[in-house]
């Protein structure tokens, strides 16, 4: 794995590459404890997922990822923290359930709370940290915290101690009453097959909401080549590999951003714009499938594992790309794409975006 390093200790985000090769993928059973997949089931809240394919492989995909396969499903609610830490609500969806909630706001600037696998936590600033009287922790890159500091705080809302009568759970909720009180609207995802009967939700009024698939685009392009060489490999350049898994990656998001520099018939001044694909491959139809919207790590994991499925190894190849929500005051995101080249017995190519908190 390579890591490209920031040419400043304040970069917001750092991209790391991964040349490997993957085990056999059983759909009944998919795995969590190697890479790609610990990459993938790892993204905490993901907003849009990207899947790009040539002309053969979207034939082979269409019916098993959009015709046959129900649309993501998450609510938007307005609800307080103390709504989320009280009744019926939090013994069924939190103790005894599965669900992930995000606030709305931008952390480092706003009061954000995100609630997934039953841990809780609360980005805040400093006024409202020292009215709630939490524990906590500095939050931000040292040094770069600027005049407003911010702070962290987490729960473990699972946990023995966090029940009605416990000493800790009861400050919570105490700060809940008194400096967390303000309604937020939430995002919300059950993660469970089923809801609980009656649905303590239904009371806060949730609107519906679907991540239905978009075919946004399908354009004919030349595509580079997708595989690093047995001479770049043997080479052990660390150079030339970086150059290689830069250009591929850039002419990958190209296409995912619907670029028309990317397109045979592109004929802009080069004055203008300078970039030409790399490589001189064949000319091929490639289209883009998008979700877009309040997507879990497990659905996922679970659309790539329909793609390493259906798409036949020896004679296509596919990129599967998410973009997780902004933690951070200048909008970075972190991004995943895996990109598995034709002809493959398991290699996998790999770009993680990782943006400071």
């Amino acid at each position: 794995m390579l890591s490209f390093q920031a040419p400043s200790v304040y970069q917001a985000s750092k991209c790391y590459f991964t040349y490997g090769k993957m085990g056999h993928t059983d759909p009944r059973q998919p795995p969590s404890k190697s890479k790609p997949w610990t990459t993938v089931i790892g993204q905490d809240f993901v907003h849009r997922v990207d899947v790009i394919v040539p002309k053969e492989g979207y034939e082979a995909i269409w019916a098993a990822l959009v015709k046959d396969r129900d649309a993501p499903k998450f609510e938007k609610v307005v609800m307080s923290l103390q709504d989320v830490l009280s009744g019926y609500f939090f013994t069924e969806y939190i103790k005894k359930g599965n669900i992930m909630m995000l606030s709305e706001g931008r952390i480092g600037i706003d009061n954000v709370f995100c609630l997934k696998d039953g841990v809780l936590t609360m980005y805040l600033d400093k006024e409202t940290y020292e009215r709630a009287g939490l524990v906590g922790k500095p939050h931000g890159v040292k040094g770069a915290r600027g005049l407003k500091p911010r702070w962290v705080v987490e729960f473990a809302l699972k946990g023995d101690s966090m029940s009605p009568g416990k000493k800790g759970f009861g400050r919570l909720v105490a700060a809940s009453k008194n400096a967390l009180s303000a309604p937020v609207t939430w995002l919300f995802s059950n993660l469970s097959d089923t809801d609980p009967v009656p649905d303590p939700l239904l009371q806060h009024a949730p609107t519906n909401h679907f991540a239905a698939p978009e075919i946004s685009w399908k354009i004919e392009t030349t595509v580079p080549p997708l595989q690093p060489t047995a001479k770049l490999m043997d080479s052990h350049s660390r150079e030339d590999l970086e150059c290689f898994s830069t250009e591929l990656y850039e002419w990958l998001s190209l296409v995912r951003l619907e670029s028309p520099r990317i397109n045979h018939k592109d004929d802009i001044d080069p004055f203008l714009c300078r970039y030409r694909t790399p490589g001189s491959g064949d000319l091929t139809e490639i289209y883009k499938i998008s979700w877009q919207g309040y997507l879990s790590s497990k659905w996922c994991r679970d659309t790539l594992v329909h793609l390493m499925a259906n798409i036949p190894t020896k004679s296509s190849w596919f990129s599967f790309s998410t973009t997780s929500f902004s933690k951070a005051v200048a909008g970075d995101n972190a991004e995943c794409t895996i990109l598995r080249p034709p002809t493959s017995t398991g290699e996998y190519l790999m770009w993680e975006v990782k943006s400071h908190e």
